[in-house]
This record gives structure tokens, sequence and C-alpha cells, in this order.
């Protein structure tokens, strides 16, 4: 065990949350999590109640967490109301904004006793979410899979810190992006942070939902072969504001469109439709697979308490052996 003041706060055996990624993180890996001492985190993705309900089944009784992207949840409640309503009803363990201004959510997420995480991409970001009352900051690295923006978690992790020392606040910091193995947790800790959020990692675990094609293309690729761009969102249609991009395989979809978006825009009906045929087959050439520059660590599918474990036990060596120095 590697006690911090995560561990601590949300009664864990382990300083690790994993990432609540859209479509892949269900009750299933959230719940796996939680049996491997962590903290399991639902992705909701783009707000499908029904979706919701099932992964919350899938957990079955374990204490999980919930995470939403900021900026469609507005649309969400547009036409489901209650579903953050709904979602905090449940007495998630957390619940986790990341992607836009937590603001106009985070009464209602600290009024029902829920623990507020704010995934952050600057500096900017992490002083509006502790002014909102976030008991939990992620700093978030470019490194990762999915959407992003542009710091790198070297920086952004202890410039976090620094904000947090500046302010007296109480709030936990987590460190996130490009996060894989023990040396990643033991950089993190050493950082400034109380604990990691591991994304791609636990993407490729047996637990998550993720098309077989699409973790043996991760498993084969280096970090070298990932790129963000916005061509996927556009391919579905997903109005993402500007500012964030998705790091995926590169595939020949971002060949041929990545630095062509006005011809992209010009096929954009035939192109989504060609992008949602190949995603449900799992063609890796067409549909892109969402993973981070830590793919070039990964070289297996393991069950998501192996691991934790695994990264948890290097990390304390590690920490150890630099300790007596």
């Amino acid at each position: 065990m590697i006690t911090t003041r995560l561990t601590e706060r949300f009664d864990l055996d382990h300083p690790i949350i994993s990432a609540p990624m859209a479509f892949a993180a269900g009750g299933h890996l959230a719940s796996a999590v939680h049996q491997a001492g962590g903290l399991g985190l639902i992705g909701g993705a783009y707000g499908d109640p029904a979706f919701l309900e099932q992964e919350f089944q899938n957990a079955g009784n374990a204490p999980v967490g919930c995470g939403f992207i900021t900026w469609h949840l507005k649309k969400a409640l547009e036409t489901t109301p209650d579903l953050l309503a709904t979602v905090l009803a449940k007495q998630p363990k957390a619940l986790l904004l990341s992607f836009g201004d937590p603001q106009p959510y985070a009464a209602a997420i600290l009024d029902a006793g829920v623990p507020l995480i704010c995934q952050v991409q600057s500096l900017r970001d992490a002083t509006r979410a502790l002014d909102c009352g976030a008991s939990v900051i992620v700093a978030q690295g470019a490194e990762a899979g999915g959407h992003g923006e542009g710091r790198g978690t070297m920086a952004i992790v202890p410039e976090v810190a620094d904000l947090l020392s500046k302010r007296g606040s109480e709030a936990l910091l987590v460190a996130a992006g490009g996060i894989a193995d023990g040396r990643g947790l033991a950089a993190s800790l050493m950082l400034g942070a109380d604990g990691v959020m591991l994304g791609s990692r636990l993407w490729a675990s047996e637990e998550a939902d993720v098309h077989p094609a699409m973790l043996d293309a991760a498993i084969k690729a280096t970090g070298d072969d990932t790129i963000r761009s916005s061509v996927m969102d556009i391919a579905r249609h997903l109005n993402w504001p500007e500012r964030y991009t998705a790091r995926v395989l590169k595939n020949a979809f971002t060949d041929r469109w990545h630095n062509n978006i006005s011809g992209l825009l010009e096929q954009a009906d035939e192109q989504a439709a060609l992008w949602k045929e190949a995603w449900q087959n799992g063609n890796t050439e067409i549909a892109n697979t969402f993973v981070g520059e830590a793919t070039g660590l990964i070289d297996s599918v393991q069950p998501a308490k192996d691991i934790i474990g695994s990264i948890v036990a290097d990390a304390k060596t590690r920490l150890t052996s630099f300790a007596t120095v």
C-alpha cells in the first residue's frame, strides 16, 4: 500500500482513480477498480440516461463514482432535465466534471454531499475549479488519450501543486496523462500529486468496453503513433469546443483528413456513416483508437486488479529505493 491524502480521504488502498473514459469505462471496470483498491469512475460520456442506469447496475453494490463531459452536460439536461439529479441520487463516491466550466453544476453536486472532482488542462481552469468548491483537482497533461489540451503532465502538475499551496487549499491533487506504470505513479507523487488517474492503461484491461481490434492496435503501437486531432469529432458530429482535441492512434482516416478539415466538412455525412460503421466493426484504419502516448508502455490486456497491483508494487519499490539513497 501507498498511503496519501487521496487514499485517506476516499478510504482507498491505493492512490489510483480510473478515468471515466467515454464508452470504455462502464460499471464493470469501475467495480473492478474498486475491488482492486482504487476509485472507479463510470464514464457518463454524453449523458445517455439508459446507458448510465445500466452501468450503475453493472457496478453492483460497489461504491463507484461517475464523470461527465461538462460542456455537453448542458445539452443533455435540455433533453433529460433530471439527469444530474438522478445520478446524484445514487450517491456516487465522487462526481467528475471535465472540459468546461463546472460552476453551473457545482452547487447541486456539493449540496448532495458528493465530492466534486474537476479535471483541468490549465492553471486558469484549476483556479476556477477551486473557486467552485472542487475537492479534487485532476491536472491532465496533453499526453493523455482522448480529449485534452496542450500542457504537459510534468509541468502542469507541480504548477497546480504550487497554486494549491499558495491558496492554502485542502483540495487534493491528482496527476493524469501518460501514466501507465510504477514509474509514472512514483514520479507523480514526487511532483506533488496525491495520486494518479489512469486512463489508457485501464482502457487496456479485461473489464473495459473496448473492441479487441483496437486493443490489438494499441498494443502494437508506440507513443509516436498517436496524434491530437479533431477529425474524429467532426466524423461523429460532435461539436467539441475548439480548444480541445483528442489523442488517438494515427490511421488512414487521420492521414487523409487531419490537414484537410474543410474537405472533411464537405463530406461530413458520408464520412460519418463510414466512421460509425468502422467503429462498430473495429476497423482501425477508419475508426480511431482512443489511446494516449502511454500506448507504448502497454504490452498486454490484463485484469484491472493485476494492472493496479503491478503499478503500485513497482512504485513502492522505486520510492523506497530513492528514500534510502
